[in-house]
């Protein structure tokens, strides 16, 4: 049972009456008949979506029914258009249904019966057509506007349609990203080896944690899992998910050592009371030793000797608690530019005296942070230090800058020293790990816990024999 609008499409009134009277004639569903003659007219309503179905005549005065049916389409109609044409017209009908023409029938073959089963299966195509739109549309908004990079490609990962999160995150403008394949933003070849593989044996990839380059230059850390499929001509596609987890990866090293700082803070206080006490015993027995006068010279140069180391021994401890004690902080506001030129400044002489150029880029704007300026200073101090003594004299160049980046303020410091090994990096702040020949190794150690006192969170990338990248990110002050 139907209830619906119809309009006939018809320059001919007796033509429009014939075909309405067959309509009236389907006795199981009620239908409201218009007739229109005019080609604007009808456009409009079909624009209008006054109808429910529509029957368009071939001839329509200076204009056919095949170009009333490519301008609705162009429209975007949705609704049923059937086209009507005369006997031997086959090819009109050819082309009507290749437009998309729900269906076309004979005038002169028509009666009650044909045209009832011509509207039951365009109402039916309507409503399953429309049901799929919607859902279509449901998913093309998943994939839109998901955070996560989704892709289509060809066999060999040629992107062939991508949301916008996958442009945005490598940085590409789209038409850019569309002539390129996922190989392209693979950087290390072992990798694209391991996803040729999995695709070639089994087809898919799951949540493979990999490095992808963006057109930056810079790396992030993503999860890609992506399976192979087959369309209804048969032929292969991928469709794929990328997550970036660099964000994550940087918030669980900043925790990790935080933990660590605090485990090493813990030992540390254990460690120095343990061997201050009996320490404290040793020097007070040894400067009694000292006081006595029948002390022979030669013994009295040993004592001397362990009465120094003694005190050295001290100073270490006291160093070590200074180091892993949390930084007492006198916050002010002031601009990350002046703190960072106070801290060149304090290392211009060792930059002259060894030759090394630098190179200082500052955002125009103040950036301002709330800080203990003077503690600062020491944490930047520390960083550019480590740089000079990486560098070879007259060979060194130091890059410092200072922007805004997205919602964060950012420092680097960048040398282009011996580098350091991957193996050491992660024990870079530890307190007394040093690869210096006469380092203490509590410098970086220092510089991370006044750093983790400001809420800062720094990053080391590094090549051996290319230099060392530190990266500072502050948050932004608030009035």
């Amino acid at each position: 049972m139907y209830n619906s609008r119809i309009l006939i499409i018809d320059d001919d009134e007796d033509d429009f009456f014939i075909t309405s009277e067959y309509i009236k004639e389907i006795t199981d569903s009620q239908f409201t008949i218009d007739w229109c003659y005019n080609y604007g007219k009808a456009l409009e309503l079909i624009n209008d979506k006054a109808y429910d179905i529509y029957f368009v005549d071939y001839r329509l005065g200076a204009k056919t029914g095949i170009d009333l049916l490519k301008q609705a389409l162009d429209n975007n109609c949705e609704e049923p258009i059937i086209l009507l044409t005369g006997k031997g017209n086959k090819a009109i009908d050819i082309e009507a249904m290749r437009l998309g023409a729900t269906d076309y029938l004979v005038k002169s073959d028509l009666n009650s019966e044909k045209l009832e089963r011509c509207i039951r299966y365009a109402i039916e195509r309507s409503v399953h057509l429309k049901a799929l739109r919607n859902n279509e549309q449901k998913f093309r908004n998943i994939f839109e506007r998901s955070k996560d990079a989704i892709f289509i490609a060809d066999p060999d990962l040629y992107f062939r349609d991508f949301n916008e999160m996958s442009y945005v995150l490598f940085g590409y403008e789209r038409d850019e990203l569309q002539a390129m394949c996922l190989y392209d933003l693979v950087p290390e070849e072992i990798d694209s080896r391991y996803i040729r593989n999995l695709l070639a044996g089994t087809g898919e990839v799951t949540d493979f944690e990999m490095e992808l380059s963006m057109k930056s230059g810079d790396r992030r850390n993503c999860i890609l899992s992506m399976s192979m499929y087959r369309d209804h001509e048969e032929q292969e596609y991928v469709q794929g998910i990328i997550h970036d987890i660099t964000n994550m990866k940087k918030a669980d090293k900043a925790n990790l050592q935080v933990e660590k700082l605090a485990v090493a803070g813990r030992l540390v206080r254990t460690l120095a009371h343990e061997v201050r006490n009996p320490l404290n015993n040793i020097n007070m027995s040894i400067e009694h030793l000292l006081q006595q006068e029948t002390i022979p010279e030669d013994s009295r140069i040993y004592l001397d000797i362990i009465h120094r180391n003694g005190g050295r021994i001290g100073d270490l401890i006291t160093e070590l608690l200074d180091s892993s004690r949390p930084t007492e902080l006198q916050f002010a506001v002031h601009t990350l530019q002046t703190v960072m030129d106070e801290s060149v400044s304090a290392a211009i002489d060792r930059l002259s005296l060894r030759r090394i150029s630098m190179d200082i880029r500052y955002a125009d704007e103040p950036l301002l942070v709330l800080v203990d300026k003077e503690k600062l200073k020491i944490a930047f101090l520390n960083i550019i230090i480590n740089a000079i003594e990486a560098m070879e004299n007259e060979k060194g160049k130091l890059f410092i800058s200072v922007d805004s980046v997205d919602d964060v303020y950012q420092v680097t410091i960048r040398d282009n020293g011996c580098g350091i090994p991957a193996e050491n990096i992660s024990r870079l702040f530890e307190p007394y790990f040093t690869s210096k020949r006469n380092g203490v190794g509590l410098g970086l150690a220092s510089t991370l816990n006044i750093l983790q006192s400001h809420k800062a969170r720094v990053e080391v990338q590094s090549v051996i024999g290319e230099g060392t990248v530190f990266t500072i990110t502050f948050q932004k002050h608030e009035d």
